[in-house]
């Protein structure tokens, strides 16, 4: 296994991943998530040209990726996926710490991420993994925008969360 950036011949293989990780939404009820669209080619090229685009490969494949974006000084998960065939394997929290790794190295204080509080393996999930809950009195300017997107898409027919890690200690 090994994590490197990711490369425009991945792009096809991250929206693969992405739906495949998906459908574990389905079998909880959740099938407007499982049926969402994953971010476009050229939504996916923009996080490689701010090289914030890692993947994870066994055997030179694609099988999990996480992309991310500064927000308020700080390094915002956008999405982590693993596909099912390699899930339970610790691929997801690898790359988790590889992006604290890479935001301690540009100065960034936290990771941070927006996710499903009621979904196993969201919020639950990235509290073991050292995030805790942001209240939404405490939220930053590019927080409350990144939540209204979320709104704005439909996702908060589910009750979401804003979580942060701290990266440097």
């Amino acid at each position: 296994m090994r994590i490197r950036k990711a490369q425009q011949n991945d792009l096809a293989t991250l929206q693969d991943i992405e739906r495949a990780a998906g459908e574990a939404f389905r079998g909880i009820g959740m099938p407007e998530i499982a049926d969402d669209e994953p971010p476009t080619t050229s939504e996916l090229e923009g996080y490689l040209q701010a090289g914030t685009a890692w993947v994870m490969t066994v055997e030179d494949d694609v099988v999990a990726y996480l992309i991310a974006e500064p927000i308020d000084g700080n390094l915002h998960i956008e999405q982590v996926s693993v596909h099912p065939d390699h899930a339970g394997k610790r691929l997801g929290r690898q790359l988790i710490e590889h992006a604290a790794a890479e935001a301690t190295a540009n100065g960034m204080p936290a990771l941070t991420l927006t996710t499903f509080r009621d979904v196993p393996w969201n919020a639950p999930y990235y509290e073991r993994c050292g995030f805790h809950t942001i209240p939404d009195d405490e939220l930053t300017p590019g927080l409350e925008a990144k939540r209204q997107q979320e709104a704005d898409h439909g996702l908060d027919r589910w009750t979401r969360v804003c979580m942060r890690r701290p990266t440097i200690s």
